[in-house]
């Protein structure tokens, strides 16, 4: 059975004060399309899971710009200036990670795993609030698993069942966000019938999709 539904139909699952991780660096990988049609919805107090909130008035930055999101957890937001001035306001709680950290964050929540210790951030405002540990001689910072409600993906292919493959580096935190939350919605460029990807190339199986999007315009 397909699932393929409409941008429009998948919004509409989400609630006002939804946690959501949305994949893409910068907007290479970002599912703008998903991102827009969130941005047509009466929906705010959103937790945006993400490695940045996009460009002033593109992707991410389209639901700063209309005060939509609550808070941010994610590596690089200074590169959208409207972001900074709604965290100067006090408009925005950002709560920053180290890239790596986040990746492997969001990899322990898909895998169940009850978190971590790792060396990054070790002696700075990111570890104030954590727990610190010494292990053979170094310090080490426990790191929660992250896990959201809702995924928003990128991928470049899809068939029927929901297999999915990426273009080069669109790849980014896509693949392991699939796996981390409990709706993962993929928009995607093209859709094939089942069959049709080889299985040497299916980077996310079908098991992890719920369900599918065409991206819409250009």
């Amino acid at each position: 059975m397909s699932k393929l539904i409409t941008c429009a139909e998948a919004v509409k699952m989400v609630k006002s004060g939804s946690r959501i991780m949305v994949g893409g660096f910068g907007l290479v990988g970002c599912p703008l399309s998903l991102i827009d049609a969130l941005a047509q919805e009466d929906v705010k107090d959103l937790e945006i899971i993400s490695n940045n909130l996009g460009e002033p008035g593109r992707g991410l930055g389209v639901l700063v710009r209309q005060k939509q999101v609550k808070k941010a957890i994610g590596s690089y937001f200074t590169s959208n200036p409207e972001v900074v001035k709604a965290y100067q306001d006090q408009e925005l709680e950002v709560e920053l990670i180290p890239q790596g950290t986040m990746s492997e964050a969001i990899r322990a929540g898909g895998a169940g795993i009850g978190g971590f210790y790792t060396p990054v951030s070790v002696g700075t405002k990111i570890a104030e609030t954590k727990e610190v540990r010494a292990l053979n001689g170094k310090k080490y910072v426990f790191q929660e698993p992250i896990k959201a409600d809702f995924a928003f993906i990128k991928a470049k292919k899809a068939d029927q069942l929901g297999n999915l493959i990426y273009n080069q580096s669109a790849r980014n935190f896509n693949p392991m966000m699939a796996t981390a939350a409990n709706v993962v919605i993929a928009e995607v460029d093209e859709m094939v019938e089942a069959g049709e990807i080889s299985p040497e190339e299916i980077v996310t199986p079908h098991l992890y999709v719920d369900y599918i999007v065409v991206k819409e315009g250009n």
